[in-house]
Parts: C-alpha cells; structure tokens; sequence
C-alpha cells in the first residue's frame, strides 16, 4: 500500500516540478526577456515569491519519494527507474542551488527604480540554466511515469 501512495505522489509532485519549470520556460521567461531591466526586476521578484519557497518542497519530496521506491520495488525495471528519476531530480535541485538561485539574489537586491545602466544583465545565463533544470525534471517525470508502469 505505501508503494502505491508513494508511487502517486511521485507522479503528482514531479509530474508539478516538471509543469511548472516547463510553463516558465515557454511563457514566463520569454515575457521577463522582454522587459526592460527595471520592469523584469520588479517582476522577477514578484514571480519569485511564490516559486522559490515551493519549488524546493516539491523537487526535494520528489527526491525523497524516488529514493524509497527505489528501495522498496521489487526486482524488475522499476527499481533503475525510480532510482534515475531521482537523479534526475537532485539535478534539478543542484543547477536551481548554484546556478540560478545566486542569480536570483542579485537581481532581488537591485532596485528595481535604480537599475544601473552598466547592469550586467544575467536574463540570458539564467534562461539557458532554466532549460536544463526544466530537461532534468521533464527526464524525471517521464521515468517516474515509466517507472510507475513497470511497478503496476
């Protein structure tokens, strides 16, 4: 019965991290790309207020799930799986830790009225690393969804 609810959890919360790093990939980020410094800074923060507490509940649940089921799946391809998907994961957290996160503080410690105007912009390092953290998670889910199909 754990293995079941586990394995629901999973799909839900990485099936979430995926979604959401997806749908800041193809709608959100290209629209702060367009702002002017000033605009994406102030919206930087406002769309960061939410994100940054959750994503790391989400992402380390996910992690946490994949390892037990990972421990716990009888012999067969689910075990690899699990276990993968929650590499997959801490890859997530990893490049969000020491990627963008940093980069999300020095733009939150800007005033979004006092730009400097010899700001080294980092909208384009931050979205090339949000398209890898966004291809872990998508990796993660999709084993977690194979994963889960093995263990049926």
């Amino acid at each position: 019965m754990i293995s079941e609810v586990l394995g629901g959890a999973v799909l839900v919360s990485s099936g979430l991290a995926a979604g959401v790093l997806f749908t800041h990939a193809v709608g959100v980020w290209p629209a702060l790309q367009a702002m002017a410094p000033g605009q994406y800074v102030a919206a930087h923060k406002l769309v960061g207020r939410a994100y940054d507490p959750m994503m790391p509940i989400i992402v380390g649940s996910s992690v946490l799930a994949d390892i037990v089921l990972a421990i716990v799946a009888g012999e067969g391809a689910a075990r690899p799986l699990f276990a993968v998907s929650a590499l997959f994961l801490v890859g997530v957290s990893v490049v969000s830790q020491t990627k963008n996160v940093p980069i999300n503080r020095s733009v939150k410690a800007l005033d979004e009225n006092a730009v400097p105007a010899d700001w080294a912009d980092p909208r384009r390092r931050w979205g090339r690393w949000n398209l890898v953290r966004t291809g872990f998670a998508l990796l993660a889910f999709v084993g977690n969804i194979a994963a889960a199909m093995a263990a049926a």
